[in-house]
């Protein structure tokens, strides 16, 4: 197997289970290094938060939740806990899609369920965290989300990497459902090491005006990402928002994209990705599919190639099923404008402080219904990243 088969297709025999981690008992065994590597992707214990939830290796760590009418538990638990559970278990992904979902299927590492009950709009985020903290393990997760009708939440999710830790496997299955009227705000921050392999599988359903926004964000060096969530918008009016923020170094391979069925009348969606090669290997995808009338769908690609040595291929994909839909795509890669580095460079900027900051501005996306802290959150990672490229 070459090296490449390697990266895009890793083998879990290779790895060792993550029961056998060094996993600690509680967030007061992390040591100053570990919370040094953990705010890098947004765990602040200071910040104002509704749920939070701590996952190392295969043992929940951490699980404590505020208000009423917010449920938090490890999957776990609330399996043991609720036999409905099963209504929603295994829905939205097919646990024989591949590989990665039967293993997770026979042998499952935990992973968190949030239900936000009818009616409830909180106003902090929700926070979670899964760490791998042990050399050489896979860790297999499996998340469930339901916001119930008319319910609200915004959900912070950073995955990482013990800052002394280079290889690992993530395999994390995701099951959202968000209800009649519910609004979903999912955001994703990863910061893995650069032997890390992570393969997120994921599956969404939103009912009649509904609205999911997810956004993903990865900007450091790592070995592969895979990752297509599939998207059903099955009620009137639903609605689906996708952004991604990658940024692919020197031997990272990235192959990230969106589907979304568009499968009621007057539901929307839109898929929105930016990309920059170092040196690394890019594939922005995205599908839509019109399955009703009166919808309306873009999509939108745009790569940023900084170095000969790395790829960016953007493959958007509409198909349509009705005549009275609104669906279009863009797609673009290309290099920064010579220029816009001289322009900046005669206001007193390096070639490097140029590029870094044309860098920044690029990665900035604007997600439309994205709250104002985790736009913020965005923002200073891409300014971190600005600094390393």
């Amino acid at each position: 197997m070459s090296e490449k088969d390697r990266r895009i297709r890793p083998r879990i025999e290779d790895f060792r289970p993550a029961k056998e981690g060094h996993i600690p008992r509680s967030l007061e065994e992390l040591s100053p290094e570990e919370w040094a590597r953990l705010k890098e992707v947004g765990i602040e214990p200071e910040a104002p938060r509704e749920g939070e939830f701590f996952q190392a290796d295969a043992r929940v760590v951490h699980c404590r939740t505020l208000p009423e009418g917010l449920e938090l538990l490890p999957i776990t638990e609330a399996l043991r806990k609720y036999d409905w559970i099963e209504e929603y278990w295994w829905k939205t992904v097919d646990r024989d899609k591949d590989e990665y979902t039967r293993a997770t299927d026979e042998d499952l590492d935990d992973g968190y369920f949030i239900r936000v009950l009818p009616g409830v709009r909180l106003i902090y985020p929700v926070q979670t965290c899964l760490y791998i903290r042990t050399p050489g393990v896979v860790q297999k997760v499996h998340n469930l989300i339901i916001v119930e009708e008319g319910a609200e939440l915004n959900l912070i999710t950073a995955c990482t990497t013990h800052p002394g830790v280079r290889s690992g496997f993530h395999i994390g299955v995701s099951e959202f459902y968000v209800k009649r009227k519910g609004k979903l705000t999912f955001t994703m921050i990863h910061n893995w090491a650069d032997e890390t392999y992570v393969r997120p599988r994921t599956g969404v359903r939103v009912e009649e005006e509904g609205t999911y926004i997810s956004t993903y964000v990865t900007l450091h060096p790592v070995a592969s990402v895979q990752s297509m969530p599939v998207c059903r918008l099955v009620g009137e009016g639903a609605r689906a928002v996708f952004g991604s923020v990658v940024v692919a170094p020197r031997n990272s391979y990235l192959d990230l994209g969106a589907v979304v069925s568009l499968e009621a009348p007057n539901s929307r969606a839109e898929i929105i990705s930016r990309s920059v090669s170092t040196g690394g290997e890019s594939i922005a995808r995205g599908h839509l599919i019109g399955r009703a009338p009166q919808i309306k769908a873009h999509l939108e690609c745009q790569g940023l190639m900084l170095s000969d040595e790395g790829a960016i291929k953007a493959i958007p994909q509409l198909d349509a099923y009705y005549a009275h839909v609104d669906m279009s795509h863009e797609a673009a890669v290309g290099k920064i404008a010579q220029e816009e580095i001289e322009y900046l460079m005669a206001r007193g900027l390096s070639e490097e402080e140029a590029t870094s900051l044309i860098v920044q501005g690029f990665l900035s996306v604007r997600i439309e219904g994205l709250p104002a802290e985790l736009q913020k959150r965005i923002d200073q990672a891409v300014a971190l990243a600005r600094q390393g490229l």
